[in-house]
């Protein structure tokens, strides 16, 4: 469960955090459209896309080295499983919870009813958890310093928590506190960059700033995506969860393979070390 593994977690990049908010943004428009859109409910789509998580993580697991398209499966399926299970946790059987023209979910119980507050301090508990047991165990917080199967297993951990604590934070932001989903994404925006300002600051910690802003960027998705999809009465774009779906799915698997792109190209050797190679093999 412990031993060493290849470096299996990308470099943390302006393409990263780009990838990462297109992941988060179809993660809540895709959730929401199996969930609301095809009716099949909060319970039922929970249960089939933490499945799917499993699945994705397995792979990611068993690969041996970093994987753009097995890495950003993960984050996608973890934010598609948190837009869910915090709609889930957060919401009920309301008519307010319900898409246009719907006048119930699928099977099960459509949510627990406990309200934004309640659940994201649920979430917010869970999540200190695993990085109290991620503490205790010594392992580093570096994400490109990750390089066991236990350290990688915590950071998952961390990542399907954090998304769906953002979810809530989101659907908080754009439901309940009265900014709407361009204000709620707009402030968002500005506490990143603040974040990004404290990067400045010898005395922050900048494992700390990135754990903060990969919470955030999910609540930006959760924002942006309500933005688009939502009808325009309730200030959104009124585009679908369909075709907004399936616009930011070609986005993102079109920075999948250019990440894919520059991943072999990192890896192959430079001329140097080519013919350093060649003059040994010839000695």
């Amino acid at each position: 469960m412990t031993k060493s593994v290849m470096k299996k977690l990308p470099e943390v990049t302006l393409a990263f955090w780009i990838m990462k908010i297109a992941a988060t943004t179809l993660g809540e428009t895709a959730g929401d459209l199996f969930a609301q859109t095809l009716r099949l409910g909060y319970f039922v789509t929970t249960i089939i896309l933490f499945l799917l998580f499993v699945v994705t993580l397995v792979v990611q697991l068993r690969s041996r080295r970093y994987n753009p398209f097995f890495y950003w499966t993960v984050i996608l399926s973890t934010s598609m499983a948190g837009t869910t299970m915090s709609d889930f946790m957060n919401r009920d059987a309301s008519a307010k919870y319900l898409s246009g023209g719907a006048t119930s979910l699928g099977w099960g119980p459509q949510g627990l009813g406990l309200g934004y507050p309640e659940g994201a301090a649920i979430l917010v508990s869970l999540l200190l958890a695993i990085f109290l047991a991620w503490k205790l165990s010594g392992m580093t917080f570096q994400i490109r310093d990750i390089v066991t199967f236990r350290g990688e297993a915590l950071f998952w951990s961390a990542i399907l928590v954090s998304n769906t604590l953002g979810t809530s934070m989101g659907d908080f932001l754009s439901d309940s506190s009265g900014l709407g989903y361009l204000g709620g994404a707009l402030l968002v925006t500005g506490l990143l960059a603040v974040l990004v300002a404290l990067m400045k600051v010898p005395a922050v910690s900048n494992v700390l700033l990135f754990w903060i802003a990969f919470v955030l960027t999910r609540p930006l998705g959760a924002t942006a995506g309500d933005f688009l999809t939502k009808p325009i009465a309730k200030g959104g774009l009124d585009l679908g969860t369909a075709g907004s779906s399936a616009v930011l799915l070609v986005v993102l698997f079109g920075l999948m393979a250019y990440a894919h792109v520059q991943e072999r190209r990192d890896a192959e050797p430079g001329p140097e070390a080519e013919a350093v190679r060649q003059e040994a093999g010839r000695r």
